[in-house]
């Protein structure tokens, strides 16, 4: 089994993503909203107050990797959850490709010699081979960045109380009396919509939840919110305390190295330079292991090909990261770096993933009442949660509208490749009839590539799933058919019922199966009695004879009397 992460372990790596933000949020805030920035941030920290107990829930009653689409996996459709993934692999890739270029940059105004797009390439290539040596070995980086982190913000603070005290309240007052080119209202919205990049990597916990210790994960969010809701506007309040607005919009880019210089000169200056250099490195890390968790996930599920969950000795998905990296490269030289076109993709996806997560936990709600969670978000606060980053979304398509035609240029692409994976079977089957028709005479070339094709065709319907029930009625098992004609590749399924000595099998359960099997003649329904106790150590003993992987084992939701957590039963799936 892969190391588990503690507490400080779990926090560093998605801490350095959320809490690079600072370096950037509060000057955009200050942008649209001037004076009021910090109140915008604030309202930033009260949604992200909802949505800890919103991904609290999910996570809690759903611990496995893979964010909003393994929240949507287990409470929809395949296809809507592969919807969520594609907009959180973008986020990553846009995630890793601004954070690792804006850290060399950083880096190269420190030291000018520094060439931006080898060296970017350079680090993103050190995080890859990071993670790739195991998450055990990328946490102790992460963790050596993120204290050193919340000390230079710490320091940055003092500084900024102890000069404002000492030097008056005159750009303070100034600030705040300055005219706004709009109303109170409209600046508090812009501000909000763009400070709401300020919990990007607030997701990022959720994508690799297996690999925290008991408990953990729920301590993540409230170490995050904590960071956001305390640095951000505060930073925001004391840059307008000791520097004029105009100033602040000029140097927006680089606001918190001006706040250091202009309160104690260079060398705190320099400190926040090598800061920003080193958390931005640290949020590449967290796009890393945050995919990873995530695209492991989707090849277990066939979303990626089965040939990513290769591993090496120390169990990590290697071609994964391989994979990854590339995406990185291609977007870095694509864009050359172009900040907007990055942001474009950026924004819109991590709100997006937002979005879909509160939806996730809506079904989860509506679908799976019965399932046992931890903690419960209240209906208003998940609402209000939904409802904020709606408006965030339509806020920054409103300051930005070239982002969004940006967004689409990756998420087509993005989408085409799972929509291929999610439909391959009828692709496949749609070459053979076009491969008919170009070769009527079936010569050599089409009996090679007629092969081929079928040789796939039968490796995807060949994996077999598996449904466990004991009492479901003729009506529930439709659904089960439904689900997986629907939204598997397959022409196998057991539906499996284990009983106990004394017990005996359902009246009419056997009959309705056959009903079931002659109404659906694409599907070879088999059923099968497997005497034992159902619970972990019979699921893994089926796995392992049958050769089925548990994430390919469906159960219906079960409820608070079932012996065992769902974590328990390895990756089954729940549909019903």
């Amino acid at each position: 089994m892969s190391k588990q992460l503690n507490q400080l372990e779990a926090t560093a790596i998605c801490g350095n993503d959320i809490s690079s933000s600072c370096l950037y949020v509060s000057a955009l805030a200050i942008v649209y909203a001037g004076q009021y920035a910090w109140i915008s941030l604030l309202m930033v920290g009260l949604v992200l107050f909802l949505f800890r107990r919103i991904y609290g829930e999910v996570v809690g009653a759903l611990p496995f990797n893979g964010g909003a689409y393994n929240a949507l996996l287990n409470t929809t459709k395949k296809s809507t959850a592969s919807l969520a993934a594609s907009l959180t692999v973008l986020s990553y890739m846009a995630t890793a490709v601004i954070s690792a270029s804006e850290a060399i940059k950083y880096a190269h105004s420190i030291w000018s010699v520094i060439p931006v797009i080898p060296v970017t390439i350079g680090l993103l290539l050190v995080f890859m081979g990071l993670v790739i040596l195991g998450i055990g070995e990328s946490s102790k980086v992460a963790i050596a960045i993120f204290i050193f982190h919340l000390v230079s913000l710490t320091l940055l603070c003092g500084f900024c109380i102890f000069y404002l005290f000492n030097n008056g309240y005159e750009t303070l007052i100034s600030n705040f009396n300055a005219p706004l080119q709009s109303s109170i209202f409209t600046a508090l919205f812009l501000g909000f919509s763009a400070a709401m990049l300020g919990i990007s990597g607030f997701e990022s916990s959720a994508n690799y939840v297996e690999e925290q210790k008991k408990g953990v994960f729920p301590k993540t969010l409230r170490n995050m919110w904590i960071v956001v809701t305390v640095f951000n506007p505060l930073i925001a309040f004391l840059s307008l305390s000791i520097i004029p607005i105009s100033t602040v919009i000029e140097n927006q880019d680089a606001l918190l190295s001006i706040m250091g210089k202009t309160v104690k000169g260079n060398w705190l200056s320099l400190l926040v330079s090598i800061d920003a250099t080193l958390v931005l490195s640290g949020a590449v890390l967290t796009s890393f292991v945050g995919v990873g968790g995530l695209m492991k996930r989707m090849a277990l599920d066939r979303i990626l090909p089965k040939v990513l969950l290769k591993k090496t000795a120390k169990g990590s998905n290697y071609l994964i990261f391989i994979l990854f990296f590339g995406l990185c490269v291609s977007i870095l030289l694509i864009t050359k770096g172009d900040l907007a076109k990055l942001a474009g993709v950026y924004t819109i996806a991590f709100l997006s993933v937002m979005f879909l997560f509160g939806v996730g936990n809506l079904l989860l709600k509506i679908n799976r009442s019965r399932l046992p969670r931890p903690e419960k978000s209240s209906w208003t606060g998940l609402l209000i949660g939904v409802v904020s980053v709606s408006a965030a979304i339509i806020g920054n398509v409103i300051l930005n509208p070239e982002y969004l035609a940006i967004f689409m240029e990756y998420l087509i692409p993005t989408l085409a490749i799972v929509f291929f994976m999610f439909h391959r079977t009828k692709i496949y089957k749609l070459f053979l009839i076009i491969l008919g028709y170009v070769f009527p005479q079936k010569n050599a070339i089409f009996l090679k590539l007629n092969n081929i094709i079928k040789k796939a065709l039968n490796n995807i319907n060949n994996q077999q799933f598996v449904y466990f029930t004991n009492h479901d009625d003729v009506a529930v098992l439709n659904k089960v058919l439904q689900y997986i004609l629907e939204n598997e590749s397959t022409k196998k399924l057991k539906i499996v019922t284990v009983l106990g000595k004394g017990e005996t099998i359902a009246l009419n359960l056997k009959k309705d199966i056959e009903t079931l099997d002659r109404a659906y003649p694409l599907i070879n329904v088999e059923f099968i009695v497997e005497p034992g106790v159902f619970g972990p150590e019979k699921i893994k003993e089926l796995s392992k004879r049958w050769q089925i992987p548990t994430n390919f084992m469906f159960i219906a939701s079960p409820g608070h009397k079932f012996p065992y957590k769902i974590q328990d039963l390895g990756e089954v799936r729940l549909i019903i």
